[in-house]
């Protein structure tokens, strides 16, 4: 059964491009409840611990330099079937290949720089949501 909570996070790239806004609309629009949400500056410390799973692979510095290159705002989200709607909501990593009127397809400026993060299932999102939110899981 899917659950109805799931991660994001909005990546520097559309943080300083202004689009927190916007897409922060567009996910209210498409029905979710934001539950928590903050602008925060990852160090690159933390982006190491947050992105960790990835070590091993040779992307792995660039990502921890570019999420701790400026301001995210991360967030959990409520709504019936979180995790794979909002997969849908945010389309394809490349936005090339992202469906017309996803938030990557409007706000992406490559694959690296994807606009947002959204977790990929109910069991990563509540490891990704208490990495930033600990303190409402209980919420």
């Amino acid at each position: 059964m899917a659950g109805n909570r799931t991660f994001t996070m909005i990546k520097p790239d559309a943080v300083s491009a202004g689009n927190t806004g916007a897409i922060t609309k567009m996910i209210e629009e498409a029905g979710f409840r934001i539950v928590a949400m903050k602008k925060v500056k990852l160090s690159a410390e933390l982006a190491g611990k947050f992105y960790e799973i990835h070590k091993a692979r040779p992307f792995y510095g660039e990502l921890c330099a570019y999420m701790s290159s400026g301001a995210i705002v991360p967030m959990i989200l409520e709504k019936e079937n979180a995790v794979e709607d909002f997969r849908k909501l945010i389309g394809a990593t490349d936005p090339a290949k992202a469906a017309p009127g996803t938030i990557r397809a409007l706000f992406a400026k490559s694959i690296d720089a994807n606009a947002i993060h959204g977790s990929d299932s109910d069991e990563n999102a509540a490891i990704e949501g208490n990495f930033f939110f600990s303190q409402f899981e209980r919420f």
